[in-house]
């Protein structure tokens, strides 16, 4: 009875933070402030680099360029493609309005700023090593294709073994894209709308929760729209560019197959992202509860423990970031298996007219 007294009494004293150094000094709550140059992906400081009235005429003859292919491919891709787009208007309209909600007075700014620039920080690293073992990974995909022995629909379609490992790093290196603009939305919007949901809940629920759907909302319609996009864009260029269904070429039920290396590349930054994520907000949260509550006496979640920002930032990254990579990883997935056993139905079912597998 003594030693469950005893166990009870140290519990209590692990969890007011007081079992070794007492209780931490009551300090300011002040925050350094530790903001530093905001981190963008590579892509995106090459657009910001360039003239806004050159990019303007870059994106309309691009968007030119990909309704001029999907219209020679189908009308069904022209209406993804303006759904896709219109999904990115009401998006843009979405991250002004949550924009526009204020932050909060100044200490929540500056401990929002330190979870910014980690995440920044981290994605960055992230990326940049993801970015390297999706080089070398590319390299092999092309060397396997190039030694081993085409299919029968290959053969049958002329494609050859060279062709086959363009067209399947093609699409792994727009999976690529998609994908890690998936990830960085996702953790740009969360980084930025939960100091708004925060202030919003010092006036009233209904508002907090209003911020907090709409940013929500707006990441959703960003990885949605990407996976869609992507396959979309990939599907009319290599039905374009392979002449699809002409004599001797391929046919639009094998074209899926084709597809395959975008959701395998969805795959290869879920699978990093989650992981990296994951493993970094434990190893914070474990050094934040035993270092910083136990040992220093800080209370839980006290921003002047630094262990507290790093269990934060690996919150945005990995339920957040990932979270994105994850969800656009499974749609991708999802709509080439699709894809790809419809055109097996089609195929072995021998369906044709209006119920043919291009409709």
């Amino acid at each position: 009875m003594v030693n469950s007294s005893h166990a009870v009494v140290m519990d209590e004293d692990m969890e007011s933070g007081s079992l070794l150094m007492g209780s931490y000094p009551d300090k300011p709550r002040t925050f350094p402030n530790m903001k530093s140059n905001p981190y963008a992906p590579f892509i995106f400081q090459i657009f910001m680099g360039i003239n806004v009235r050159v990019l303007l005429v870059l994106l309309l003859l691009g968007l030119g360029a990909v309704f001029y292919i999907a219209a020679s491919t189908s009308p069904s891709i022209v209406f993804f493609l303006c759904i896709c787009i219109l999904s990115f208007l009401f998006s843009l309209y979405l991250t002004k309005w949550v924009l526009a909600k204020d932050e909060g007075p100044p200490e929540m700014v500056q401990i929002s700023d330190a979870i910014r620039d980690g995440a920044e920080g981290f994605l960055g690293t992230q990326f940049g090593t993801i970015s390297k073992m999706a080089v070398l990974l590319a390299i092999v995909i092309v060397c396997i294709h190039l030694f081993r022995s085409t299919t029968p629909q290959q053969e049958a379609s002329g494609i050859g073994s060279a062709t086959s490992a363009y067209i399947t790093v093609a699409a792994f290196l727009l999976g690529v894209l998609c994908s890690g603009i998936a990830g960085y939305v996702e953790m740009w919007v969360s980084v930025r709308a939960n100091v708004r949901v925060s202030s919003a809940a010092r006036r009233t629920a209904r508002e907090a929760l209003q911020v907090a759907v709409r940013a929500g909302g707006l990441s959703a319609i960003v990885v949605v729209g990407m996976a869609v996009i992507g396959v979309a864009i990939l599907y009319a260029t290599f039905y374009v560019l392979l002449g699809v269904d002409s004599l001797g070429s391929m046919k639009v039920t094998d074209l899926p197959l084709l597809l395959v290396g975008y959701g395998f590349r969805a795959s290869f930054v879920a699978l990093f992202a989650q992981l990296g994520g994951g493993i970094y907000t434990k190893a914070a949260d474990v050094v934040a509860d035993l270092v910083g509550k136990v040992e220093q006496g800080i209370p839980e979640d006290d921003p002047r423990n630094p262990a507290v920002i790093a269990d934060l930032v690996g919150d945005n990254v990995g339920d957040c970031a990932a979270r994105g990579a994850v969800l656009f990883e499974s749609i991708a997935a999802e709509i080439i298996s699709a894809m790809i056993l419809g055109g097996t139905m089609v195929h072995r079912c021998k369906i044709e007219g209006i119920l043919s597998f291009e409709s």
